[in-house]
């Protein structure tokens, strides 16, 4: 099987590669077309996943599939932009139809979840690695920013952080996976669902965002940064699941949701008038701080103590 039939069988021919919406031509040509809205523009992000260094070599290709795309669709979360279609460039060892079959599913199955469209890519012979490109469209000026954030304003995450990194032991074959605790942590880890909807509804809202990928503490110091203030975290105010405690006990709980990474979920500061109404709606909205005048993140006790974070989150060429 050569390179375009295998493009033809496994992806081309998958549900997520039709046409529609703002796709106007997919896969076959040298180029896809995408139709932008008058008034909106186009929010691209790009993500490598390579084996042994964000996934275990070997897993579970359907999961694969879906997280792959999960995490690369979570920066257009970040952005509030509305998902439009992925391109995906996989470089694999063999041609292995069983492996092949699982992984194309599982991207289907997180893009149809993500409403996406497979629009073009490229498939080698190598090492395994998988990159995708993702492209969404947001209103003009509405984008979600890393550089607005003031001080006074609430720092708010999506809901509760670390349970991924409490399932990586599991992934690693370093603990048993047999509770029902490891199960929804595993589940976090393989099939995070990017907080699409919340990220559209902090348009004119929030005044920064991001996805929280490698920790919750690294993460935030980016805003701090674009935004020249200074993020403090209140540690009593984290949001950890019953099943993170309960699996790996309060302090490395909580070990794991400032810096554990791979949350996948929104953190944004927001004008305190604006959390009424957004909690009203039911948006999951945890206030973990605020935004105070200075630089950089503080991790402080109830009575604003500040405290040591240790490790803060993970760095491909320090961690």
């Amino acid at each position: 099987m050569d390179e375009f039939e295998l493009i033809r069988h496994y992806f081309a021919a998958a549900a997520c590669a039709r046409v529609g919406g703002d796709v106007a031509l997919g896969i076959g040509d040298d180029c896809a077309l995408l139709g932008v809205p008058v008034g909106e523009q186009l929010a691209v992000s790009t993500d490598t996943l390579v084996a042994g260094v964000h996934f275990s070599d070997p897993c579970d290709p359907y999961l694969l599939g879906q997280r792959a795309l999960a995490v690369s669709t979570s920066d257009l979360a970040g952005m509030g932009a509305t998902p439009i279609g992925f391109t995906l460039a996989l470089t694999i060892p063999s041609v292995d139809p069983d492996w092949l079959s699982a992984f194309a599913r599982g991207l289907d199955t997180m893009a149809a979840g993500c409403d996406m469209r497979l629009i073009g890519g490229d498939t080698t012979r190598g090492p395994l690695s998988v990159t995708l490109t993702v492209f969404g469209r947001v209103p003009v000026g509405q984008a979600l920013l890393r550089s607005g954030a003031q001080p006074g304003d609430l720092l708010c995450v999506g809901g509760s952080l670390g349970d991924a990194a409490g399932a990586l032991p599991i992934v690693l074959g370093e603990r048993e996976a047999d509770t029902a605790e490891a199960a929804a942590l595993l589940r976090r880890y393989w099939s995070p669902q990017p907080q699409l909807a919340l990220g559209q509804a902090l348009r004119g809202k929030a005044t920064a965002a991001l996805d929280i990928s490698d920790g919750l503490l690294a993460d935030c110091a980016h805003i701090a940064e674009a935004s020249s203030v200074s993020l403090v975290v209140e540690q009593a105010r984290v949001p950890l699941s019953n099943a993170l405690l309960r699996f790996a006990g309060a302090e490395q709980a909580l070990q794991c949701g400032l810096s554990g990474g791979d949350d996948y979920l929104l953190v944004f500061t927001l004008p305190a008038d604006m959390l009424p109404a957004m909690q009203a709606e039911g948006w999951p909205v945890h206030v973990i701080g605020h935004v105070a005048a200075g630089d950089g993140v503080r991790l402080v006790d109830a009575e604003g103590n500040s405290l040591s974070a240790g490790h803060r989150g993970y760095n491909h060429f320090t961690s």
